[in-house]
C-alpha cells in the first residue's frame, strides 16, 4: 500500500513552499522565463553540467524535456520542480529527484540548479530543504544523494548547510561538458541527527504551513542539470 501511495504522491507533484521559494510542476508556461533564464547564466552552469545539445534552449527541447519530467513521475522514479521566487514568481532555477529505487533500498538522487542573477542569496539552499521534506515525508524515502564536482564550492557549501554528510569521492563518475569528471559524494539520511539550520526554516504548502522538523525526528545522480548554485 505504501509503495503504491507513493507512486500516486509522484504523479501528482504538488506545489510546496520553503521560505521564499515555491517548487512547482514544470510547465510549458515556463518555456519563456526559462529559456532566458538558462542563456543569461550559460557560462555559469555549463561547466557543471553534461554538454548541452544544439537546441538545448529551443521550445522543442524543452517540451521534450517536459515529457521526459512526465514518463518519470508516472514510473515513479523521479519529481521535478522549477524554483520561482514566492513574492514575484521569478524563476529562479530547478530541483529534481531522480533515480528514486524502491524495495530495500528507499533513495533516490537529488540535483538542482540557480540562475547567476539569483545566485549566493540562499534560494538553494531553502529549495533543498523543501524537496528534502518531500521525498522524506511524501515519498517515505530513506536516504537522499547527491554528487558534484570537488571544483563547485558553493554546491558543496548547499549540501553541507543541508545536512548531507560527504561520504567519498568517485573517480569519472559523471561525463560534464564532455570530459569525465570525478565527484564527491553526498547523502542525507532519513534518521540523520539536526546538522544544518536550514533544518528550522518553515515550510508550507499552500493552504498551510507546518515547521520542518530534523529529519532524525521521524515523520512530521546527479539530475538532468547539475549542482550549480
Amino acid at each position: 500500500m505504501g509503495w503504491t501511495l507513493n507512486r500516486l504522491f509522484v504523479r501528482s507533484v504538488p506545489t510546496l513552499r520553503s521560505g521564499r521559494v515555491l517548487l512547482v510542476e514544470p510547465a510549458r508556461r515556463h518555456f519563456e522565463a526559462w529559456s532566458l533564464l538558462r542563456e543569461t547564466s550559460r557560462q555559469h552552469l555549463e561547466p557543471f553540467e553534461p554538454a548541452w545539445a544544439p537546441d538545448e534552449l529551443s521550445r522543442v527541447a524543452f517540451r521534450r524535456r517536459l515529457k521526459r519530467y512526465r514518463a518519470d513521475r508516472r514510473r515513479g522514479t523521479g519529481a521535478a520542480f522549477f524554483v520561482v521566487r514566492a513574492a514575484d514568481e521569478a524563476l529562479l532555477g530547478g530541483v529534481t529527484l531522480t533515480g528514486i529505487r524502491r524495495g530495500v533500498t528507499q533513495a533516490a538522487s537529488v540535483g538542482y540548479w540557480i540562475g547567476l542573477p539569483f545566485v549566493r542569496r540562499g534560494y538553494a539552499s531553502e529549495a533543498l530543504a523543501g524537496v528534502l521534506r518531500y521525498a522524506f515525508d511524501d515519498l517515505g524515502l530513506n536516504r537522499i544523494e547527491a554528487a558534484c564536482m570537488p571544483s563547485n564550492h558553493a554546491s558543496i557549501g548547499v549540501l553541507e548547510r543541508g545536512g548531507f554528510r560527504r561520504e567519498g569521492l568517485a573517480r569519472g563518475y559523471l561525463m560534464i561538458n564532455r570530459v569525465f569528471e570525478d565527484h564527491l559524494l553526498f547523502a542525507r539520511l532519513r534518521q540523520d541527527a539536526r546538522l544544518a539550520v536550514g533544518d528550522d526554516r518553515r515550510i508550507s504548502r499552500l493552504g498551510g504551513e507546518t515547521p520542518i522538523r530534523p529529519v532524525g525526528a521521524g515523520p512530521p545522480a546527479a539530475a538532468a542539470e547539475g549542482h550549480a548554485a
